[in-house]
């Protein structure tokens, strides 16, 4: 056994706040049957997307925050159908006490991609040079990789692969083929926007806001492409 001295000059451990890839699940309804064969349909289709995916849930566009028995019931209906719950959105006074009660944290930042901004910005015609501050990145992207630029734009400038992972919190810019998944705008930016010179993604997101490869179209796949925010709704287009 360590001594207390060399305990406190050597640490066991190192604790950080790091960004992950955390699935939002916003609510309209508190039916935990109708949620669970939903849920369970959608991780079938696409399991190597969804199958134990760490999962938010947001309670706030039901007309009435639930009590705990009924909350914990819709989280053992997203655990039977596959995903992870952990933790509550959205940061009220009313889902901080019943965050407590069912002891998950309460993520506020999540409720961001739902809020309300100005109109849209007018989307450029081609992709335009991101910000001297971008993080850059000049090597290829592989399976099981995962490259996240904190406050800033990430520029790419070899081959995301699939099974790989590119998170900014502003735009994505992709001089190569984009597989893999996509998320821009993670901490809620609405305006932020993705290009790539080749479009294979498995799921590109903005803000929350996502689409899956099979929803996109096949004109899309293998081109110059853009992605962006016109209030809720992810719009692709070619470039």
């Amino acid at each position: 056994m360590r001594s207390v001295s060399a305990a406190v000059a050597e640490p066991i451990l190192e604790l950080k706040f790091g960004q992950v890839g955390i699935a939002n699940l916003r609510l309209f309804d508190c039916d935990a049957a109708a949620l669970r064969a939903e849920l369970s349909a959608r991780v079938s289709a696409l399991p190597h997307l969804f199958a134990r995916a760490p999962l938010v849930l947001d309670l706030s566009a039901l007309p009435q925050l639930p009590d705990a028995r009924a909350t914990q019931s819709l989280l053992d209906a997203v655990r039977d159908a596959g995903l992870l719950p952990v933790g509550l959105a959205y940061g009220t006074a009313e889902n901080e006490a019943l965050a407590k009660s069912l002891n998950l944290p309460l993520l506020a930042k999540f409720r961001a991609a739902y809020e309300p901004e100005s109109a849209p910005k007018t989307v450029p015609e081609s992709a335009q040079p991101a910000e001297q501050t971008a993080l850059r990145h000049a090597n290829p992207v592989r399976s099981g990789q995962q490259i996240y630029a904190r406050g800033r734009d990430l520029v790419l400038a070899a081959t995301v692969g699939n099974g790989a992972e590119v998170i900014a919190d502003g735009s994505i810019h992709c001089h190569a083929r984009l597989s893999g998944r996509a998320l821009a705008g993670a901490q809620g930016d609405m305006s932020a926007r993705i290009y790539c010179l080749d479009f294979q993604a498995e799921l590109v997101s903005i803000a929350g806001h996502y689409r899956v490869f099979e929803d996109i179209p096949a004109d899309l796949r293998g081109r110059p492409a853009q992605a962006w925010l016109d209030g809720e709704k992810l719009i692709l287009e070619k470039l």
